[in-house]
This record gives structure tokens, sequence and C-alpha cells, in this order.
């Protein structure tokens, strides 16, 4: 059963070392510019340059984080407001990349992994796969040459 947010209202992610973020809920319209992105950078590719996980969290951090707490430049001073470079800097920070990723982008995918599942056999790896195998049936000649 998918459950679906009927509300678009932004919320707080928690990201750690009083970091906070708020996001605006993962749609449809947001979800098509972050892969049309992708695809101009070549992360699609098969070598491509830059990698697709990396270009992927930034590219949905930069449009849907609207607010943050926590966050200061080198000097210490506050940034009251998250603009893409900023928000590019902060997703530079390895911690934080991680964080962004299983909070906000990993459920992204959760739906998309659910689908490609196979269930599980009844009794074990095999017990649910046909016999192709039919057993060789010695006859009279080959049994009395053996």
């Amino acid at each position: 059963m998918i459950r679906l947010e009927l509300s678009n209202e932004p919320r707080w992610l928690d990201l750690g070392r009083s970091v906070r973020v708020k996001v605006l809920p993962p749609v449809s319209a947001i979800a098509t510019e972050v892969w049309r992105e992708m695809a101009e950078a070549g992360a699609f590719e098969d070598e491509p340059e830059i990698d697709a996980g990396v270009l992927e969290v930034k590219a949905w951090a930069r449009r849907v984080i609207v607010a943050w707490e926590g966050v200061g430049d080198a000097e210490g001073k506050v940034i009251e407001q998250p603009a893409p470079e900023t928000v590019d800097a902060l997703m530079d920070v390895p911690w934080v990349w991680l964080a962004f990723r299983a909070l906000y982008v990993a459920p992204i995918h959760a739906l998309e992994q659910e689908k490609n599942v196979s269930p599980p056999s009844p009794n074990g790896s095999s017990a649910g796969a046909e016999t192709t195998a039919t057993p060789v049936r010695k006859s009279a000649k080959n049994a009395r040459a053996g």
C-alpha cells in the first residue's frame, strides 16, 4: 500500500550537530527538474564524469531546502537564508550529505526498490523452482555394457 502525504507543508529534518533544514515535500515536478539536471550533466552516461549520487542529492537539496538552522560561514557568521551556492557548500560536508541522503532522498527511491524485489521461495532458495532436468533411463543395452 502506498501512503499519500496530502500536506504540502515544509517539514524540518534534523541532520545532526545542531544543523536542521526545512524542506519542501518531494513531488514529481521537482523530481523531473532533478533528473533533467542529472541528464544534462551526463550522470546517466555509461562512464559519467560526475557521481550520480552526489549530483542527485545536491540537486534535490538546492530545490527543496527553504530554511535552515545551525549553518554559518567560515568566520562563524550565521547564514540566514539558503542560496544554491551555500546549499551546495553544505552538501559538500560528508556527514551532512549522508544525513540528507538518508532522510530525504533515500525514501524517494524506496518505492522503486520495493517493486524490483521478488518474493521469497516458500521453503528455501530452490523450493519454488520447477524441475527442468529429467532422469536418464538406462536402456537394456547400456545396462549390460555398464
